[in-house]
């Protein structure tokens, strides 16, 4: 078990595929920005994520933070709280499925990954059918590259988790 820290994309996503409990099943406890909530927050957020942010799940907890230090002005305000707080609560990985900014965290010695990253995870440890999760992410306006996609079910069923 341990402390991560999240970002809007993957708790959007795994919240619209049903599948946002395989965070407290994987990770002791889930940090997000303050900004990160309010982005979750805004209008155009699908109802269903906007209610389950209202419900506030006791495994995650809200923080506010400055992002003080230099980086790169492809970043949003978002990217750079979330980095800033997985280095200030020493968080063994940081949930972003935002290039730049998962480059950026992995520049400054910082694990981190995206939402297939938790789906393919959850596969591996036997929590969810990755096959599935996968299809109902498709359904979604989730961005991601198909041959991505395709790799990952394949390694999938040659370990036996599709």
């Amino acid at each position: 078990m341990r402390v991560v820290v999240a970002d809007t994309g993957p708790l959007h996503y795994l919240v619209l595929i049903d599948a946002v409990e395989l965070l407290p099943r994987m990770f002791k406890r889930v940090l997000v920005p303050e900004i990160v909530a309010v982005e979750m927050n805004r209008s155009s957020t699908p109802a269903v994520v906007r209610s389950w942010l209202a419900t506030m799940p006791p495994w995650l907890e809200r923080r506010s933070i400055e992002a003080a230090g230099i980086y790169p002005p492809r970043l949003g305000g978002g990217e750079r709280a979330e980095i800033a707080l997985a280095q200030v609560a020493n968080a063994a990985l940081l949930l972003m499925d935002d290039r730049a900014g998962i480059n950026e965290a992995r520049a400054r010695g910082l694990q981190a990954t995206g939402t297939l990253g938790v789906l393919e995870r959850a596969g591996q440890l036997g929590f969810i059918d990755l096959p599935a999760a996968i299809a109902r992410l498709k359904t979604t306006n989730f961005r991601y590259r198909p041959q991505l996609l395709d790799k990952l079910l394949t390694q999938a069923k040659r370990k036996g988790e599709a």
